[in-house]
């Protein structure tokens, strides 16, 4: 028989492996998990952070609604992305979006669950006493709030302090006591959080500032869930034929111009040019695009589940062959992210390896795993430090012209994709 023990580093090798989110590395492993619940809160998991926490907290109203019909109702997938370099500690951070509005949680929050027809408030205040008190009233009336703190304040990501004010992604504050506060970040444990970590992570980044969004009684027949999949299939398509070279899918067309330029001031080959920062550069192409990392990956395989359920919802039968289409762009992703972070090197393997045994001790241990994911992270930031000062890969330009290539062709299929969604809904 398996112990616990083995199973989890089965399921950590398989992550590493494959890339796969804990949840899908688990269920090829050993099945489906049973659900786990803290109290009267069901952990339901989930891929998308912003569409997972509106999904646990209709799920956990007696909703029936599905993750990627939320994630449709909000418009589906997105594009962007952005090279960050910090002069502090001379690090590169590569920023990909890939759901809809990814930069604006306010106002994809909002959209959502307007066409959703949840009823909701939303809540923002430059004080931190003020935040943290209206938080306790919904909490202690028994209503599940929606906050977006830093991950480096909330600590159990065990993030250095360099990343400090970098950001985070939304996630469920269910319930308190005088302990802390209880989180649900898609895992299948509970987070407890010291109240002044909580109150610090929401009060840190300025643009989105102790924002709380508390959801009301929900009631989703079935016209309201079809009226929401046919305006997040036309919001889809419309802001993804957008010319924005930023925010919509020319920005792929930008990132494969800039890795293979020789010119641009942000051209790969020049601001890789001494190997200082590659790996951590390369690192977060691998942690974006993949499930494993902290945002939910490339967010295509979410997407074609959310085009099967509007084939059947709306009868529409091309739907599911589109879905098909986003699958094999998943895997174009998988591909990528792969040859960007390659097993072989046995840094860059270390690093996936340790990446993953973080976001499986989250997630499947919850407060209990933070000791032993603090260890694991205390050697990826050391590997990391290591192999960003001496880049282990020799000859830059084969590496870069082949992600160019790649990145090249997402484009083109996603362009072709998306082009035939906009046939279909309009």
């Amino acid at each position: 028989m398996t112990s616990k023990k083995q199973l989890k580093a089965r399921i950590r090798q398989r992550m590493a492996k494959t890339g796969e989110s804990y949840t899908t590395a688990r269920a090829h492993l050993v099945g489906q998990a049973e659900p786990h619940a803290d109290g009267g809160w069901r952990f339901v998991g989930g891929h998308d952070p912003s569409s997972a926490a509106i999904t646990a907290i209709l799920v956990n109203q007696g909703v029936a609604v599905s993750e990627p019909m939320v994630f449709l109702a909000g418009g589906g997938i997105g594009a962007g992305y952005i090279l960050w370099e910090f002069q502090h500690d001379q690090s590169r951070h590569v920023v990909l979006g890939f759901r809809n509005l990814w930069q604006y949680h306010n106002r994809w929050m909002d959209k959502t669950l307007t066409r959703l027809g949840v009823p909701y408030e939303e809540h923002t205040t430059g004080g931190a006493r003020g935040a943290s008190s209206r938080l306790a009233q919904e909490l202690d009336a028994g209503r599940p709030c929606i906050i977006l703190p830093d991950r480096y304040h909330l600590g159990y990501w065990q993030l250095p302090a360099a990343l400090d004010g970098y950001g985070g992604h939304p996630v469920v504050a269910y319930r308190r006591d005088e302990s802390g506060v209880y989180l649900d970040d898609r895992g299948q444990a509970t987070l407890l959080v010291p109240r002044e970590r909580v109150d610090a992570a929401r009060a840190r980044v300025g643009s989105y500032k102790n924002v709380t969004h508390v959801l009301g009684e929900a009631v989703l027949d079935g016209a309201t869930l079809a009226a929401a999949a046919r305006e997040g299939l036309r919001d889809c398509a419309e802001h993804l034929s957008a010319a924005s070279d930023s925010f919509s899918l020319p920005a792929w067309r930008k990132w494969s111009r800039l890795l293979s330029d020789t010119r641009n001031a942000k051209a790969w080959g020049k601001v890789f040019a001494d190997g200082r920062g590659l790996a951590g550069g390369l690192l977060s192409v691998w942690e974006g695009v993949e499930p494993i990392g902290m945002d939910g990956g490339n967010l295509r395989d979410l997407f074609a589940r959310s085009l099967d359920e509007a084939a059947d919802l709306l009868g529409e039968p091309r739907l599911a062959g589109l879905a098909e289409r986003f699958r094999q762009i998943h895997a174009m992703w998988h591909d990528l992210a792969e040859a960007a972070l390659p097993a072989s090197v046995p840094q860059f393997a270390r690093m996936r390896e340790l990446t993953a045994a973080i976001r499986e001790s989250v997630l499947a241990e919850g407060s209990a795993g933070g000791a032993q994911a603090a260890a694991f992270a205390q050697e990826l930031w050391e590997v990391r430090g290591e192999v960003d000062r001496s880049a282990p890969v020799g000859d830059l330009t084969p590496l870069f012209a082949d992600l160019s290539a790649r990145v090249g062709a997402i484009y083109e299929a996603e362009s072709a994709a998306i082009a035939e969604l906009s046939a279909l809904t309009h």
